[in-house]
């Protein structure tokens, strides 16, 4: 089943709370934007996205690198999938331009090696409950678009995982280029500093 017979379109403009830790989806047509607002600031998004005529088809990391030879586009510049079709565009930004697409979603494993032994919100969690809620499934975690999380890569090639410099209401918007679902979550990781004292909330406008 096609995403979009699966999942309610979104039309006309509209705001969805994605609270601390937790993560929501929406189908969009192409030509809709959706912009996802950092409510209090110094709070990282996860964003995927998907195909709607082939779920199997998704945002891509490594192939938008390739696309556009940098870390991460620059406005006006296209995502694409795994099949190196444009999904999104960067279509503006207000935050202090700081976004990741190295590290790989969080995910239970990942709290296990960082020493936890409870169950933890993760981000991979967030999209499977978000697509579960439109009727929707995935058997891959695809590397995901970091918004505002500050990763920077040194002369020597380490990373460092730095505090995101979001402020409160600080924004990054995408165009959609095909119709899809988009996935946002507020990652739910307070074991290191990219989620400043606690992880909060981030709202998705369509536009």
């Amino acid at each position: 089943m096609g995403v979009m017979k699966a999942a309610k379109i979104v039309s006309g403009a509209s705001k969805i709370a994605v609270p601390a830790s937790e993560g929501r989806a929406v189908a969009v047509r192409a030509g809709q934007r959706v912009r996802v607002v950092d409510i209090e600031g110094g709070q990282v998004g996860d964003v995927f996205a998907f195909a709607a005529d082939d779920p199997g088809e998704y945002l891509s990391a490594s192939h938008t690198r390739t696309h556009t030879s940098r870390l991460f586009p620059h406005v006006g510049e296209a995502f694409v999938t795994d099949k190196r079709r444009p999904i999104l565009t960067l279509a503006g930004d207000t935050s202090p331009g700081a976004h990741d697409m190295l590290i790989a979603a969080c995910d239970p494993e990942r709290y296990r090696a960082l020493g936890v032994d409870a169950e933890h919100a993760s981000c991979a969690g967030n999209l499977r409950t978000a697509l579960s809620q439109l009727g929707l499934h995935t058997d891959v975690i695809p590397q995901p678009v970091n918004v505002f999380m500050r990763i920077p890569v040194d002369a020597g090639g380490d990373l460092r995982w730095l505090a995101a410099a979001s402020r409160a209401g600080d924004a990054i918007t995408f165009a959609a280029e095909m119709d899809c679902v988009v996935v946002v979550s507020a990652c739910p990781q307070d074991l290191n500093a990219i989620n400043g004292d606690r992880p909060t909330a981030l709202e998705i406008e369509i536009l």
